[in-house]
C-alpha cells in the first residue's frame, strides 16, 4: 500500500487497512479454518513420523561389536546411508512438528496470512516431504543387510514401489508450492483460479 495512503479516510471515516480487514473477514476466517485443519492432519503425521524416525535412529543393523562396542557394519556404504537418513528424518520431522504447532498457535491477523503464515506451512510441508523421504531411506538402507544376496535385485523394484507414496505426496503438494512461493515473491497477491464474470447472466 502507498504511503500516502495510511492516514487517508475514505467517506465512512474508515482508512484503507480498516476497509481492508472489513471487507476480508470470511475470506481470513475460511483461511484460518483451512489452515488449522491442514496443520492439526501434518502434525499428527509429523509426530508420528518423528516416533518411527527416534527408534530407528536408536536401532542398529546388525547390532554393534562386543568387544569394543561399535556398529559391525560401520563403513559399508548401505549402513553410512541408513545412519545419515535416520538422522534426517529426525531432525526435519521435530522442525516440522514444531513448525506446524506455530501455526496452531499463530493469532492469524490479516497481517500474518502476507508473509509469516505462508512461510510457515512453506517450511513445514517441504521439512514433513523430507522427513518422510529420509524414514523410507533408512527403512531400505536397514532392510539391505537382511536380504539375501540371490534375492538383492529382487528386492530393487519394491524398494521403488515403497517410494511411490513419496512421490506422489509431492505431486500432490506441488500446486500449493507454487502458489505459496509465489505468493511470497509479488508483491500484489494473485489469484490462482480463474474468475469469471457474471455479467452476461444480468443481460
Amino acid at each position: 500500500m502507498p504511503p500516502n495512503f495510511f492516514e487517508r479516510y475514505n467517506k465512512n471515516g474508515q482508512t484503507a487497512k480498516e476497509l481492508f480487514i472489513n471487507t476480508h473477514q470470511g475470506l481470513a476466517k475460511e483461511a484460518e479454518k483451512w489452515l488449522t485443519k491442514t496443520s492439526e492432519s501434518c502434525s499428527l503425521i509429523a509426530a508420528l513420523v518423528a516416533t518411527v524416525a527416534f527408534t530407528t535412529s536408536t536401532a542398529i543393523p546388525g547390532g554393534p561389536d562386543k568387544r569394543t562396542g561399535y556398529p559391525l557394519l560401520k563403513g559399508r556404504p548401505a549402513f553410512n546411508i541408513f545412519a545419515v537418513a535416520s538422522l534426517v528424518s529426525l531432525c526435519s520431522s521435530v522442525t516440522a512438528l514444531v513448525t506446524f504447532v506455530s501455526i496452531l498457535t499463530s493469532r492469524f491477523q490479516e497481517k500474518d496470512f502476507a508473509l509469516d503464515l505462508p512461510r510457515k506451512l512453506l517450511l513445514g510441508l517441504t521439512t514433513l516431504f523430507t522427513s518422510i523421504a529420509s524414514v523410507l531411506v533408512s527403512f531400505c538402507a536397514g532392510h539391505f543387510f537382511i536380504v539375501e544376496d540371490e534375492l538383492k535385485l529382487a528386492v530393487y523394484p519394491i524398494y521403488a514401489a515403497t517410494c511411490l507414496p513419496v512421490s506422489f505426496f509431492a505431486l500432490v503438494q506441488l500446486p500449493l508450492y507454487f502458489d505459496l512461493s509465489l505468493a511470497m515473491i509479488r508483491k500484489v497477491p494473485q489469484r490462482s483460479y480463474e474468475v469469471h464474470s457474471d455479467r452476461t447472466h444480468h443481460h
